[in-house]
């Protein structure tokens, strides 16, 4: 909240029109400069952060005129960001590489999105001459625990399309993301002293065990890429007495995303033909769905933004969201919203880092989008 607070404040500093509401989300708008009946176009990032790794007192490094050399990363001894486990540092050598001291994660997921877009909104109001139609501003809390736009009002933000700005590399967008659910299974098991626990001990570790063991082992992250989804366990707490896993279930196809959903409950109802009715308990989640089938019916807004990138001087790389936005939600609720890079690599984790020039394009994206925008409409006039 005291970001949102700083958010809202700078805003309405710069002469913006926005309000932070109870709920933790910032909106403004800025008024159409054009002739032309352009459509409200939208601009969105998220400020909290992943909870995998701490976020708290980060100290980042700023490495200029990166040399494509091992970075320390100074906060562990002994702790480097190397191009040997992550080639693509080699792309971007010359440039000015912001990385963690490898105590935090950096925050640039999506904070980098944040910065973008304040700073494509202090270029539009200190640059009148630039022309542009109605847009939208906003700025939310929770994406990281799928609860994002919960309370997010669609008709208060008043966009036809948006875009979020929390994508990866430059280049990267994305209209097409997983279907996503959770799953969290209680194992009760029966304790007792073990040296009488003969046909009598019901161990929930292991038979938490077994139940992780029915899944199958190629659909694992690690061991997935493109459009393969995946079960994830996420989170392990328990005893001999009973025993919580707790799993994320992923898949672009909504097929076999639902067939995965089954086979998660045929694991359960296994463990409990063999242990005993109640031995597992199941319960699944969805937490979002495929934007692909709610955004591809308005494909211009993707071609729109698939040529402002390439207007940036990068090459365009449209390609599935391996997880979710906050877009994906909003599409379902009537706001069509692709994701665009936001020019972050390693997210969620300690090993995070963003290019400073990546970030520049990204605002430079905006900026195109609004430009093509008005354009197409004041051509049409």
């Amino acid at each position: 909240m005291n970001l949102l607070k700083l958010l809202c404040k700078e805003l309405n500093d710069l002469g913006v029109e926005a309000g932070l509401d109870e709920y933790g989300y910032v909106m403004g708008r800025i008024p159409s400069n054009v002739d032309a009946d352009v459509p409200a176009v939208g601009f969105i990032a998220h400020v909290d952060t992943a909870p995998d790794a701490s976020g708290e007192n980060v100290k980042p490094q700023i490495i200029k005129n990166y040399d494509g050399s091992d970075i320390p990363l100074k906060g562990i001894p002994g702790l480097f960001l190397k191009p040997s486990e992550f080639p693509e540092l080699l792309r971007h050598k010359g440039e000015t590489i912001i990385t963690t001291d490898g105590t935090t994660l950096l925050g640039a997921d999506d904070k980098a999105g944040v910065a973008e877009i304040m700073d494509a909104v202090q270029y539009i109001v200190s640059h009148p001459e630039f022309k542009h139609g109605p847009i939208r501003i906003g700025f939310t809390p929770d994406e990281e625990i799928g609860r994002g736009v919960v309370k997010f009002d669609v008709q208060k933000f008043d966009a036809a399309y948006a875009y979020t700005m929390d994508g990866g590399e430059a280049g990267e967008l994305e209209f097409e993301n997983f279907n996503a659910a959770s799953a969290k299974i209680h194992i009760q098991g029966s304790n007792v002293h073990p040296g009488t626990a003969k046909g009598k001990m019901r161990n929930a570790i292991l038979i938490g065990q077994e139940f992780n063991s029915l899944l199958p082992v190629e659909q694992r992250p690690e061991y997935t890429e493109g459009y393969e989804g995946f079960f994830h366990l996420i989170s392990f707490k328990g005893s001999v007495e009973e025993a919580d896993f707790a799993y994320i279930i992923r898949d672009h196809s909504r097929e076999l995303f639902e067939k995965k959903k089954v086979q998660m409950q045929q694991c359960a109802d296994f463990i409990n033909a063999k242990y005993g009715a109640g031995t597992a308990t199941l319960v699944l989640k969805d937490q979002y769905y495929n934007m692909r089938e709610q955004v591809e019916p308005h494909y211009q807004i993707v071609e729109i933004a698939r040529k402002a990138i390439a207007d940036a001087g990068l090459e365009p790389r449209v390609q599935p969201i391996r997880g979710g936005t906050d877009g994906a939600n909003l599409s379902f609720r009537g706001l069509p919203c692709p994701n665009i890079f936001a020019g972050g690599l390693n997210f969620h984790g300690k090993m995070e880092w963003v290019p400073l020039e990546s970030m520049q394009k990204a605002s430079q994206v905006i900026l195109n989008i609004l430009s093509l925008f008005a354009a197409k409409r004041e051509s049409c006039k």
